[in-house]
């Protein structure tokens, strides 16, 4: 071989290597650092493989946060709750719902301090209440407010993100919180459980976390988000598969932890708390198959609270099936 020949050789092998490490787009993905199995796959960077793209992951606090930099089209996947998905649908962002997370469950709920004097929902009047308003939590506050019968105006709503909470409630300027894992456990050392998200869901207001993305991101990306959904599936089937193994100890709940920053002894009980779908159920008329009605209720519901200025008429593109029916 020439030294010529060598030389473009090597040129054509190293332009092709830059080409390939071009072709690795980052994908910015938004998240709530919840303890749950997909922390698992992210540890073993199992979506980067699987999808092709350089991920960063960006936690947010709340699903305002995340409403606000999709809008920008900074984010272009996300974890959103079903409350402020309905806002952002209902302001024209236009983002498709193509997975649930999971749903709610015990995994957010109504706190009330010791010694505040509140046993029970109709106790709220005249009390202040920490919850990140926009939330699915604020939505289950409002439900359950409603079912008691009280009116927002009798109580003190205190808009405060998910991670001020605990230093709110240990300093005393809160005597109620809605609100999700891993602060929930932090402020039942000091509080009593008065109702779940389960339970307001059973009341006719139900809510879910969901993934979402950018409308014409998953239409240019269809194969890769075909490949995050099945590897999100996959991690929420390990552990539906045997979740008595998801000990403190067990080497799942210590990635979990290291994810999150949650307590290994913590993660198994806050597991059980939510519901993991597997992405084949998930079609059918209580999760992605009637998140189009399910919207359409929590907007009206917001609108008529004062939340939103109007409701479309019709959710349903916003809700994206064609990617679960291939990744199931």
């Amino acid at each position: 071989m020439t030294s010529k020949l060598k030389k473009l050789l090597i040129g054509a092998a190293t332009l092709a290597l830059t080409a390939g490490a071009a072709l690795a787009e980052t994908v910015i993905i938004g998240h709530f650092g919840s303890p749950t199995p997909m922390q698992v796959a992210r540890a073993e960077g199992k979506f980067d493989a699987a999808t092709g793209w350089t991920i960063e992951w960006r936690q947010f606090g709340s699903g305002t946060e995340v409403i606000a930099a999709m809008a920008s089209g900074d984010v272009q996947v996300a974890e959103l709750g079903s409350s402020p998905l309905a806002i952002g649908t209902s302001q024209g962002l236009e983002i498709q719902l193509f997975m649930i997370a999971q749903g709610l469950g015990t995994a957010e709920s109504l706190i009330a301090k010791a010694g505040s004097g509140i046993t029970r929902i109709e106790d709220l009047k005249g009390k202040r209440i920490a919850v990140p308003v926009g939330s699915t939590a604020h939505y289950s506050l409002m439900g359950a407010l409603t079912y008691a019968g009280i009116a927002e105006t009798d109580v003190t709503i205190m808009n405060l993100p998910a991670d001020q909470i605990a230093a709110a409630w240990d300093s005393g300027q809160v005597d109620a919180a809605f609100i999700w894992e891993p602060v929930q456990n932090q402020i039942l050392q000091t509080g009593t459980f008065i109702v779940g998200a389960d339970q307001t869901a059973a009341w006719g207001f139900p809510t879910f976390d969901g993934w979402v993305v950018n409308t014409e991101f998953a239409t240019e990306n269809a194969d890769a988000m075909v490949a995050f959904a099945k590897t999100m599936n996959e991690a929420n089937m390990a552990y539906l598969a045997d979740p008595a193994a998801w000990t403190a100890d067990s080497d799942p709940v210590k990635k979990i932890a290291e994810m999150t920053g949650a307590a290994p002894d913590q993660i198994p009980s806050i597991l059980k708390g939510f519901t993991f779908i597997p992405l084949a159920d998930q079609l059918g008329p209580t999760w992605l198959g009637g998140a189009a009605a399910n919207m359409k209720t929590t907007a009206d519901f917001l609108v008529k609270a004062g939340r939103i200025d109007a409701a479309v008429d019709d959710y349903s593109g916003f809700v994206n099936t064609a990617i679960a029916e291939a990744a199931k």
